[in-house]
C-alpha cells in the first residue's frame, strides 16, 4: 500500500484543485449576478434632476458613472429604455456589472436636451457630484468616472474640478479620447485641460485603428505627457473587432465595435483588481 500513497496523495491535492476553483467560479458568478436596471432621478440644482439608468451585481467592487459621446442626449423613458442606445458604454453597461462594477448611465439632466456646450460647466459639475454621491450611499464602493469619445470632456474636465475629497470621483478611465479640435466643437479638448489637476488614477484606452479625426492615436503621447503628475495611469492599445460607418460612430472602431467584452474585462481588471 504504501508505494501508492504518492499517486493518493496526488489525487487528493488535484480534486482540492479542483473544488477550490469551482468555488472561485461559484463566488465569482455570485457577485457579479446583475440586479435589475432601474431608472433613477436625483435633485442636483434648484428645480433640476438628474437621471440616469442604474445596473449593479448583487457586490459591487466598484461603482462607475458611464459618459456617452456625441451630444449625450440619451432619451432614457420611465421603463428604463434608450432612445439613443448604440454607444460603446451604453450597450455595455451589462458587461460592466458581470465583471462586478454597479453603473449609473447618465442622460441629459432635466433642464437640459442634450450636453452640448455644457459638459465644461458649473452646472454639470454640480450634477455629476450629485450622481457620486448616491453612488458612495447605495453602493459603498469606490466611484470612477468612464467616459468614450466626447463623454471624455465631461470626465476630464470634471475630474480637474472636482477632487476626490470635496465630492469627486476615485478615478477616471478615458476611452477614444478626443485629442484634436474640429470646427464645431465648442470645449476644450482633453489634452488642453489643466490636467495637473488631477489627483486620482487615469486610465487611458484607444482603438489602434481608430479612424475618427478628433481621436487619433498618433496624438496620444501629448496626452499621456500632460499626466505626468497622476498618482497611476496607464494606456492600453486595443485592436481587432469591426469597422462599419462612420468612423466617428459607434460602430465603427472608435466604438470597440466587437471587442466590447474584451475592453471592459481590461478596464474593470484596471479598476477593481481581483
Amino acid at each position: 500500500m504504501k508505494p501508492n500513497a504518492p499517486h493518493k496523495d496526488k489525487d487528493r491535492a488535484r480534486v482540492a484543485a479542483i473544488f477550490r476553483i469551482v468555488l472561485a467560479a461559484m463566488s465569482f458568478c455570485t457577485s457579479a449576478r446583475a440586479q435589475e436596471a432601474r431608472v433613477v432621478d436625483i435633485p442636483t440644482r434648484p428645480g433640476v434632476t438628474q437621471r440616469f439608468v442604474y445596473v449593479a451585481p448583487d457586490k459591487p467592487k466598484a461603482s462607475a458613472v458611464l459618459f456617452a459621446g456625441g451630444q449625450g442626449e440619451l432619451q432614457i423613458t420611465n421603463d428604463g429604455s434608450f432612445g439613443r442606445k448604440g454607444n460603446f458604454l451604453v450597450r455595455s453597461r451589462n458587461l460592466f456589472a458581470e465583471r462586478g462594477i454597479a453603473v449609473a448611465v447618465i442622460d441629459a439632466p432635466s433642464d437640459r436636451q442634450n450636453l452640448a456646450g455644457f459638459r465644461q460647466t458649473r452646472e454639470h459639475v454640480e450634477d455629476v457630484r450629485a450622481v457620486i454621491a448616491w453612488l458612495r450611499v447605495q453602493a459603498g464602493v469606490p466611484v470612477w468616472l468612464v467616459g468614450t469619445s466626447r463623454g471624455t470632456l465631461s470626465v476630464g474636465y470634471i475630474a480637474t474640478q472636482l477632487p476626490a475629497n470635496s465630492g469627486g470621483a476615485d478615478g477616471i478611465v478615458l476611452t477614444s479620447t478626443v485629442l484634436a479640435q474640429s470646427r464645431n466643437m465648442r470645449e476644450a479638448t482633453v489634452p488642453e485641460m489643466a490636467l495637473e489637476r488631477i489627483a486620482v488614477p487615469v486610465l487611458v484606452v484607444h482603438h489602434k485603428q481608430d479612424g475618427c479625426r478628433v481621436c487619433p492615436f498618433a496624438d496620444l503621447p501629448r496626452l499621456m505627457s500632460k499626466l505626468a503628475t497622476v498618482p497611476r495611469k496607464e494606456m492600453i492599445a486595443v485592436e481587432g473587432g469591426e469597422n462599419e460607418g462612420d468612423p466617428c460612430e459607434a460602430f465603427a472602431y472608435h466604438g470597440y465595435n466587437g471587442i466590447e467584452r474584451e475592453v471592459v474585462a481590461k478596464i474593470a481588471a484596471w479598476i477593481a483588481p481581483q
